[in-house]
C-alpha cells in the first residue's frame, strides 16, 4: 500500500457549491488539515462552509458558516483525521463571490 501526501488548492472560492478534492479511485484519503482565508481586501466579514460529498449519499458539514473576518484564516485540525472513500468529495461554498482561498493535506493510500 503506497502512502503519498499531497496538498490541494482552490482560489476564489464563489457563492455556489464548489469541488475542492474528489478521492480518486482505488483509494481512500485521509484529511489531515483544512485552511480556508478571507482574500478580500475591503474591511468585510465572509461566512463559509465546507462539507463532504458521501458517494453514498450521506452528506455532512465539517464547518458551517464560519466567520472569516478582512483577511483573517481559519484552520481545521484538531477533530481527527477525516477520511474520505472513492467518489467522496471536500466541497465549500462562500456567502460572497470570490473571496475565499482553501488548502486542504490530504494522506492518499493506494
Amino acid at each position: 500500500m503506497a502512502n503519498t501526501f499531497k496538498s490541494y488548492t482552490k482560489a476564489s472560492v464563489t457563492d455556489s457549491l464548489t469541488d475542492i478534492y474528489t478521492a480518486p479511485g482505488a483509494t481512500t484519503s485521509i484529511i489531515i488539515g483544512i485552511a480556508l482565508a478571507n482574500k478580500l481586501d475591503n474591511g468585510n466579514t465572509v461566512y463559509a462552509d465546507v462539507k463532504i460529498d458521501k458517494a453514498t449519499g450521506d452528506d455532512v458539514f465539517l464547518i458551517r458558516n464560519v466567520p472569516l473576518y478582512d483577511g483573517a484564516a481559519f484552520t481545521f485540525v484538531d477533530t481527527g483525521k477525516i477520511i474520505l472513500e472513492t467518489g467522496d468529495k471536500l466541497q465549500a461554498i462562500s456567502d460572497t463571490a470570490s473571496s475565499v482561498d482553501i488548502i486542504v493535506s490530504v494522506l492518499e493510500q493506494t
